[in-house]
């Protein structure tokens, strides 16, 4: 039996921190996909979803199981469609885990699907998109907290004034 699991995300952009949890998906499960949301709650976002999937694109394209998909909507109707099993989440601090825990309740609830919950690696427990953006955006360095491919495209995107 296949087991087919289902990252989701907005991935603006994307961090070591969610490629950490997408890889370790990868390393247990059979298929993944990496759903990267229109999220109409995040009208301010920085890239894209063609910009957001380019990156992921580059940053996955070495694992073999790993596809890339968009979303919006009902998560639960987007894993019915794809016939996916378990939704993978990760999760930085208690904080996170209060909001990610009504979720996966609500997605078994009305959906039938699971929640698998991955800790946080220490060394990215602390990453959001939006600090990174902040950080970026001021200048600062944050070539440990994203790949080479974000860290190029972030200081482009400020450079050219697009997200000040």
């Amino acid at each position: 039996m296949t087991v087919r699991a289902v990252c989701p995300g907005s991935f603006d952009p994307v961090t070591h921190g969610h490629l950490d949890v997408i890889y370790r998906a990868a390393d247990t499960f059979d298929h993944v996909v990496v759903a990267c949301m229109r999220n109409v709650s995040k009208r301010n976002s920085l890239f894209d979803l063609d910009e957001r999937l380019a990156m992921l694109e580059e940053v996955t394209a070495h694992l073999p199981n790993v596809e890339l998909a968009v979303f919006k909507g009902l998560l639960v109707e987007f894993a019915r469609a794809r016939e996916i099993d378990v939704i993978v989440k990760g999760l930085r601090a208690v904080s996170d885990f209060e909001y990610e825990l009504q979720m996966a309740q609500m997605n078994r609830s009305i959906g039938q699907i699971e929640t698998m919950f991955l800790s946080a690696s220490p060394e990215h427990s602390f990453l959001s998109s939006s600090l990174v953006k902040e950080v970026a955006r001021f200048g600062g360095d944050v070539s440990d907290f994203v790949p080479p491919v974000v860290a190029k495209r972030l200081a482009d995107k400020y450079a050219e004034g697009e997200a000040g």
